[in-house]
């Protein structure tokens, strides 16, 4: 951000400094050229008086004029050529040989009565010449003509010295810019630096960060207002734990005691009476697996994530150990297709929690005698973990709805839909995916796709 901020500054500055500079650079030069082309021309009607009675006489020039004419070649660098009324040279300050210059534009249209004035590029010279040519005319009868040719040289370069001087300005005054917009993006953008760490540490689950209140007006009202709600979020959040405590003592509690009291009454129930208390103990015990579905959905979404490398290999032959005695009383024999060592980005406690809702409604959904697969590979930049059932499966349709919170394929099972979705709410906390597929044995293959520890970068800082 301080970058752009920068660069908008430094882009401002150049578009003034631009429309400053530019046009006065551009009337600069034309006002040079303007004056030069003034003076020459004031120079040559000068000249054009001083031989105009020799030229309507048809005389010599005298020779006190031709040292005025030839002192001012030297003095101003110019050329001066005076010619007869046919265009023949009478006096040239710089001879190159030929003496008829009345196939020339500018002599042709002085001796038609007017002045010629305009630039042109010399080759012999190799360099561009300013022209003036004025008639010498008297009583209306033009007799000749003066043209002095003046090189462009020196005004060029006090053009280009005052461009120059023009472009040292405009270098100052962006390094002045540059300086003082580097102290007003740091004095914007630090305060927002801060407030972006502190919205960071809240989205990590530090509720005791604040953003400091500095900077320009508009910031501090953004950090206060930042500040307020954090703070509210902070009262909702520590009630919202307050509450999955107490729900958790209140609704466990009354449930226990439901249950022993229940246990109490079978040997006081008549025979007939068995049934409908066994169904009672029956309901008491879904009740407390809801309650503690609901306490560990709520404890996934609190729960802050904190990214690191784990043993995903390890991982999922500890969980594959501690399920086989359940999975032997069933019937249902536990495969692994376990690839190592894979070490995958999670929150350590995750995968764990992850593989056991996967492995339970793997258990409740698969016959005696049936399979389920637990694989793990690397594929494609991701780590893949696979529980695969030999159970009924699923629809596509069913598959897309699966992780929806207390969601069931037809009713069928025992759950309340809540597995998944806490597999689902823990995978992507910590950047992962949750994807269901249909397994080559017809049941479901749950997949669980993460990001393995070397592809994790720390992040590039913020300006």
């Amino acid at each position: 951000m301080r970058r752009r901020l920068l660069a908008s500054y430094l882009a401002v500055a150049i578009l003034v400094l631009a429309l400053l500079e530019i046009p006065l650079a551009i009337s600069y030069a034309e006002n040079e050229r303007q004056d030069l082309g003034d003076k020459v021309e004031r120079d040559a009607v000068a000249l054009a008086t001083l031989v105009e009675d020799s030229l309507e006489h048809g005389t010599a020039v005298p020779a006190q004029v031709r040292g005025v004419v030839g002192d001012y070649g030297r003095d101003t660098g110019g050329r001066v050529v005076v010619v007869d009324a046919a265009g023949r040279a009478l006096v040239d300050t710089a001879p190159t040989g030929s003496r008829d210059f009345s196939s020339r534009p500018e002599i042709a249209k002085a001796l038609s009565g007017e002045i010629a004035t305009g630039t042109r590029r010399s080759e012999t010279l190799g360099a561009d010449l300013l022209y003036v040519a004025v008639p010498v005319a008297s009583s209306g009868v033009v007799h000749g003509a003066v043209r002095i040719t003046y090189p462009m040289s020196a005004v060029n370069a006090r053009i280009h010295r005052y461009w120059s001087i023009l472009a040292v300005i405009a270098a100052g005054v962006l390094a002045v810019a540059v300086a003082i917009a580097f102290v007003l993006a740091r004095w914007v953008v630090r305060p927002l630096d801060r407030l972006e760490r502190a919205a960071d540490a809240i989205g990590a689950g530090d509720f005791d960060a604040r953003a400091p209140v500095q900077g320009p007006p508009e910031v501090r009202r953004l950090a206060e207002t930042f500040n307020a709600m954090v703070a509210k979020l902070d009262v909702l959040v520590r009630s919202q734990d307050e509450f999955v405590a107490d729900a958790s003592h209140q609704l466990r509690t009354p449930l226990s005691a439901l249950r022993l009291r229940l246990e109490n009454l079978e040997r006081d129930v008549a025979p007939a009476g068995q049934h409908e208390l066994e169904g009672a103990l029956a309901e008491v015990e879904r009740l407390s697996a809801l309650v503690d579905a609901l306490l560990a959905l709520a404890r996934a979404d609190r729960a802050a994530a904190s990214p690191r490398p784990v043993d995903l290999t390890g991982i999922a032959t500890d969980r594959l150990a501690a399920w086989s005695a359940l999975a032997d009383e069933r019937g249902v024999r536990l495969d692994e297709q376990i690839e190592g060592p894979l070490t995958a980005l999670a929150t350590p406690g995750r995968l764990e929690q992850v593989l056991d809702n996967l492995l339970a409604n793997a258990l409740d959904v698969s016959p005696r005698g049936a399979a389920i697969t637990v694989s793990t590979r690397s594929s494609d930049g991701e780590i893949e973990l696979h529980v695969a059932d030999e159970g009924p499966g699923m629809t596509e349709g069913e598959r897309a709805r699966a992780l929806d919170r207390f969601w069931r394929a037809g009713g069928r099972g025992e759950g309340f839909g809540l597995g998944l979705a806490i597999v689902q709410r823990l995978v992507t906390a910590d950047g992962g995916r949750v994807e269901l597929r249909e397994a080559p044995a017809g049941g479901l293959d749950a997949v669980v796709l993460l990001d393995p520890a070397r592809a994790r970068k720390e992040s590039p800082p913020h300006h």
